[in-house]
């Protein structure tokens, strides 16, 4: 930890003692972020029963918080180079807190759900061009480490939001989950103006009918993968793939024509760049389909309960906090891709082995597979988004921070479809319970695909320079 306030002549970046301060507000930020897209969950039927609505009217609670997030990463990524990257993590976490005050007085559940879309947009904005920031705050030798501690952090806000959100619902009524914002943000905001490295934005004309378009094929697409899982209606989803993928293409075509385009496409001719973005893409695929088939598996075949479940799968996120840092910090000596191919191997090995469960397994049995897979996407996942990050110049940083969280939500949002396919399939062909592990198998085969892209980039790619 001490290394990354060291300081050289040649060292780019901020000085020491505003690093750190630098570092505490993507942190928190990332941390506040993260918890309040599950946090929520376990006060759903409170929620429900409080303000008088149905359970599946409810869910719009986390839904609209996801959705609007997906839809806006790109917008806001290319809204960063026109206002600078200073004002928008600012202002992204100014309306995060304001909305967290509204989310805790709503009267109505339109009122959550509106404050929660305000919310979402907010955490959008900190989180579409957080990976970037850290390039301007950390020098280059150091960025791999500065990586594995937000991996870190995001690993701590997925494994602590649930159990976070149990023990406040244990003392204090729903509207505490998001007051807790609200002093922590407050005081976030003060040091953000202070620590966050100042630039000034470039001014040009903002891609109006790209960030439409965009906001288009990722929301219709995300609605379209949510549909899967709770309706027949053939026509509303084929509706909506279509108008994800008829969006997708005049975005393509867009930014191919438009001077001063939302997402540069030039950055995808650095193959280092397309391939990590690839490689990202489908070890998210089989961590999607590997989080949502773990509760099938654990409670319709191994009967197990809601909160054994939630305690066998804690050994993931836990796994990731040791791997994340300490393989950020080996991805600044060695090569990543030779990090991140070791670390889908483990992760291909853990989802193997988790489909490979009897029927009636003992605890350690499950931990040591469950810790498995953390430990391997935890030391792919940091020098992955080095090789990401440090394959494009850092002008370009915002734009690959933009498609490293885009990455992120297609992959997890083409995880949860496949698992949903999966059981309607089964479902609809038997009476009996969906095996879990045919949704395993699958995304073991996602993860052993990602391990071969990892390999293949060993051999192709040797230099680290940023050639774009």
């Amino acid at each position: 930890m001490s290394q990354l306030f060291s300081w050289r002549p040649d060292d780019d970046g901020l000085p020491p003692k505003q690093r750190a301060l630098a570092m505490l507000v993507l942190m928190v930020g990332t941390l506040m972020a993260v918890l309040d897209t599950n946090i929520v969950n376990i006060a759903l039927p409170t929620i429900a029963d409080q303000l008088n609505v149905s359970s599946s009217v409810s869910v719009w609670v986390i839904n609209v918080y996801q959705l609007v997030g997906a839809a806006s990463i790109l917008a806001f990524a290319a809204l960063g180079y026109r206002i600078g990257r200073y004002r928008l993590y600012i202002g992204g976490l100014f309306f995060f807190t304001l909305a967290s005050l509204g989310c805790a007085l709503s009267p109505s559940i339109a009122w959550l759900v509106g404050c929660r879309a305000i919310q979402g947009l907010g955490a959008a904005a900190m989180m579409s061009i957080g990976p970037s920031l850290y390039r301007l705050i950390f020098p280059a030798r150091l960025l791999g480490r500065a990586l594995g501690l937000s991996a870190l952090t995001v690993a701590l806000g997925v494994a602590a939001g649930p159990a976070i959100g149990g023990l406040i619902l244990a003392v204090a009524s729903w509207p505490w989950l998001f007051i807790i914002n609200i002093p922590a943000g407050a005081v976030l905001f003060f040091v953000a103006i202070k620590a966050l490295p100042f630039e000034h934005g470039n001014q040009r004309a903002f891609d109006v009918p790209g960030a439409i378009l965009s906001a288009l094929a990722l929301g219709a697409f995300v609605i379209m993968v949510d549909a899967l899982s709770h309706t027949h209606e053939m026509w509303r989803i084929i509706g909506l793939l279509v108008l994800s993928i008829a969006a997708a293409v005049a975005f393509i075509i867009r930014q191919r024509r438009y001077s001063n385009p939302l997402l540069p496409l030039v950055i995808f001719s650095e193959p280092r760049f397309s391939m990590a973005a690839i490689t990202s893409l489908f070890s998210f695929v089989a961590q999607g389909m590997t989080f949502i088939s773990l509760p099938f598996l654990f409670q319709s075949v191994q009967d197990y309960t809601p909160l054994e479940s939630a305690l066998l799968f804690t050994p993931w996120p836990l796994a990731i906090m040791i791997a994340a840092p300490n393989a950020g910090r080996l991805a600044d000596r060695i090569r990543p891709p030779i990090l991140s191919t070791i670390g889908l191997a483990l992760l291909s090995a853990g989802i193997v082995s988790l489909a490979l469960l009897s029927e009636s397994p003992s605890v350690i049995d499950i931990v040591w597979r469950t810790a498995l897979c953390g430990l391997g996407f935890g030391f792919f996942q940091s020098p992955n988004n080095r090789e990401l990050l440090g394959s494009l110049p850092p002008e370009r940083s915002g734009s690959a921070s933009g498609v490293m969280a885009s990455v992120r939500t297609f992959g997890q949002s083409i995880g949860a479809a496949l698992v949903a396919l999966v059981l309607a399939g089964v479902v609809s062909a038997s009476e009996h319970e969906v095996p879990a592990d045919i949704a395993l198998w699958i995304g073991g085969f996602a993860a052993v695909t990602a391990c071969l892209l990892s390999a293949s980039r060993i051999v192709l790619f040797k230099s680290r320079e940023p050639v774009v």
